[in-house]
């Protein structure tokens, strides 16, 4: 009984969250500010969020085709559209468990290209671990051209002593188990480096394999689909249509954390967005719009997609 109740907390904690922060942030504003929200969604130039979806279709097909090189060097050359259709799902996947997407793609190259799981999903954590550096790369950028935005909302949002905190001994506890993993003989460490031996060869196989400079330039252009998308949505409406690029980046970041932390930003996503914005001088109604308006269409997308996939894949691999 335990796991079913596990995964249906897992499933219902955070989209609770995301009700009640939408709950909470609808209580705030008064009739006429939720009249005017609602004036900027039927003022909005949807052919700018068109533009964002097609450029969002590339990032999809890019991370399926980047995904080839890692499992080439491991033996295995699964096909192009169970690549895609794999990654479709996983991003629909995520609106329901945030990261369970990324079992889901190894779980469908297991059913359909009989690639073991632990292997396929190893290659998966390495592509993350590539794709967060990156990542990590956006959000120095903002840190340095936008130090005093993003300091006041650091500090506005997160208390910093506690955050040192729980770096430290965060950083403290992963050195313990480092060394525990390493040097230990006990038997439980044993059979679980046996039972992991598969999700490191993948993990590994992402700085053994030979088509590295590809599969990083694959990487580098998913996430310029992802700031492009973003980027070009700001002109759906006037109210953001003028800000700068380095408030781009910033609210690019600030909407990437809360989509990788939660359902794929379900409540949290435009919340954020309309903080971020507001620190620019656009209104915190027409931030709020703009977040929901970027996060409902990739959202649709993803579950578009992600539907398709899901019936396409038996009948693609009908034999």
């Amino acid at each position: 009984m335990k796991f079913p109740i596990k995964k249906f907390l897992s499933i219902t904690l955070p989209i609770a969250l995301g009700v009640f922060l939408i709950i909470y942030k609808y209580n705030e504003f008064s009739a006429a500010q939720i009249a005017e929200m609602k004036g900027y969604f039927q003022q909005a130039d949807y052919l700018y969020i068109y533009l964002s979806l097609f450029i969002a279709l590339f990032g999809y097909i890019s991370r399926a085709y980047r995904w080839k090189y890692p499992l080439q060097h491991l033996g295995y050359n699964p096909s192009f559209w169970n690549k895609l259709f794999a990654v479709c799902i996983a991003y629909m996947v995520n609106l329901s468990v945030p990261r369970s997407g990324e079992i889901s793609r190894a779980v469908v190259l297991k059913k359909y290209e009989n690639i073991p799981f632990d292997q396929g999903f190893g290659t998966i954590v390495a592509e993350r671990i590539v794709d967060l550096f990156i990542f990590a790369g956006f959000f120095f950028v903002a840190l340095i051209f936008q130090i005093n935005v993003v300091s006041d909302f650091l500090t506005k949002h997160i208390p910093v002593d506690q955050l040192l905190i729980l770096a430290a001994v965060g950083i403290i506890l992963a050195a313990i188990f480092m060394l525990v993993w390493i040097y230990s003989k006990l038997g439980i460490i044993l059979k679980a480096k046996e039972k992991l031996a598969g999700l490191t060869a993948g993990m590994k196989s992402i700085y053994t394999m030979p088509h590295k400079w590809a599969f990083l330039a694959h990487s580098i252009f998913i996430w310029f689909t992802y700031l492009a998308m973003f980027y070009v949505t700001i002109f759906a409406l006037p109210e953001t249509a003028n800000i700068s690029f380095g408030a781009v980046v910033t609210a690019f970041v600030v909407g990437s954390i809360a989509i990788g932390f939660t359902n794929s930003g379900f409540g949290a996503y435009p919340i954020l967005i309309a903080e971020i914005l507001l620190l620019y001088n656009v209104p915190e109604t027409a931030g709020l719009a703009f977040g929901w308006i970027v996060w409902i269409s990739q959202t649709i997308l993803m579950i578009a997609l992600g539907g398709i996939s899901f019936l396409l894949l038996p009948l693609f691999n009908r034999r």
